[in-house]
């Protein structure tokens, strides 16, 4: 560091309760919080509002024969853009990650481009090695599907009670994918919609819950409706911003845009999921990207799924800046939670919290699809309000300032299977905590 006494100090932070007090950041955590250290960079908070980095536990990063429609580099920097700072992707890669030795290699993949902190979760299916996954550093199980998807073929009621049962023994966390369908292939939103109805969602919650005598540790994926969220009982759940803000009026019958398992509801059920915003534990993106030329093809044909990793805080930002909902509430929901449920240790304005931070103006702007940086090249929220992060920094670095990025070597965050739980990083391992 040349002298100083630590790589980097946010000036006049707004810390909760009122105090302005300046954040000096050294080795990737808070050293000091108070009256600045010197140190190599100093960055100007006064009028600006910083909060913890994002951490979106549910992603498809893609890559490998998918890397046309999305990959490390490319998700990591609409990550980072949006104010997410860590990312845990899902097993339905292609192939899935079944097994140790694919896990290993997607953990090198997203080491070599990752700009933000990653962890990868381990596959579920009636042949996937539960304990070389665990061992090899899979952060949870799932999402496990209770219902087919684009990318992701579902595990019976049989064999997820076996794999919760195992789950349960390594003392892991089992992520669930909890749908039911009525009939393939759908014509329509509003076809997609009944086929995968409401009460089938509840149902499904309500099935995996009964067969669950294990005693598991569960986490309910992208609930769309708000009875699903009730039923989930002592469970934790998470709802995405396409869940929360579009509902099926939005979109002509045929828009492939809006199709996504599970799917948009009516507008009246898009109102009651904000009823159940306490309730809710987590907002994660399921940022799953697809070409415009592949969401291009028939209704029938079109793979269900919609980018957001760089919009989801942006979009609930903006909800702060409106007053309809509080930034605390934010936080908690966006990296608070997901580091809780996950094992993941904080980010946050005390010392010894992880060193992650995204800086955001006052204004508002209008989401735009050609200043995302996704390779999906567009979103279903053009034009919807949101406030993007000026600065975004990551293990106490500045990652990206202004639409500039900036390189740097990323923590893997292991699961406790690996090495009793460790955050490895550039090849060397670091305590969690």
């Amino acid at each position: 560091m040349g002298g100083f006494a630590c790589d980097l100090v946010l000036r006049s932070v707004s810390i909760p309760g009122g105090r302005i007090a300046d954040i000096s950041i050294s080795g990737g955590r808070v050293k000091h919080v108070g009256s600045p250290l010197p140190a190599e960079i100093e960055l100007d908070c006064r009028g600006k509002t910083v909060i913890p980095g994002g951490v979106d536990m549910h992603v498809h990063m893609r890559g490998g024969i998918q890397a046309h429609k999305e990959d490390w580099k490319s998700g990591t920097m609409s990550a980072v853009a949006g104010g997410v700072t860590v990312v845990v992707d899902q097993p339905n890669t292609v192939p899935p990650i079944m097994n140790e030795e694919i896990l290993r290699q997607r953990v090198i993949e997203a080491g070599k481009y990752s700009l933000a902190g990653y962890a990868i979760n381990g596959g579920v299916s009636p042949s996937a090695d539960l304990n070389g996954l665990w061992r090899g550093g899979a952060l949870a199980f799932g999402e496990i599907f209770a219902a087919p998807s684009s990318y992701g073929d579902s595990v019976s009621l049989k064999d997820l009670k076996v794999a919760l049962e195992r789950i349960q023994e390594l003392g892991a966390l089992a992520t669930i994918h909890a749908e039911k369908i009525a009939g393939e292939p759908s014509e329509n939103l509003e076809d997609h919609s009944q086929k995968r109805s409401v009460s089938s969602e509840i149902e499904a919650v309500m099935e995996v819950r009964g067969i669950n005598t294990a005693g598991c540790r569960l986490h309910f994926c992208h609930m769309s409706t708000a009875g699903a969220v009730e039923a989930a009982g002592d469970a934790t759940v998470e709802v995405t911003p396409h869940h929360l803000f579009l509902s099926l009026e939005r979109f002509s019958p045929g828009d492939t845009g809006g199709k996504v398992n599970p799917p948009l509801r009516y507008e009246s059920e898009r109102r009651k999921i904000w009823t159940a915003w306490d309730r809710i534990d987590v907002v994660a993106s399921d940022h799953a990207p697809h070409t415009l030329q592949e969401k291009g093809q028939s209704f029938q044909k079109a793979p269900s799924g919609i980018p957001g990793v760089e919009t989801m805080v942006p979009l609930l930002m903006a909800e702060v800046r409106k007053g309809r909902i509080d930034l605390v509430s934010l936080i908690e929901k966006t990296s608070y939670r997901p580091c809780d449920i996950l094992g993941i240790p904080r980010a946050g304005l005390s010392p010894g919290d992880r060193a992650d931070f995204a800086v955001y103006p006052e204004t508002m702007t209008k989401i735009a699809p050609e200043l995302l940086h996704s390779k999906a090249g567009w979103t279903p929220f053009e034009g919807y309000d949101a406030v993007f992060p000026e600065i975004v920094v990551v293990d106490g670095r500045i990652r990206y300032r202004e639409d500039e990025f900036f390189p740097g070597v990323s923590g893997w965050y292991g699961g406790r299977g690996y090495i009793g739980g460790r955050h490895k990083k550039n090849g060397a391992d670091t305590a969690h905590s």
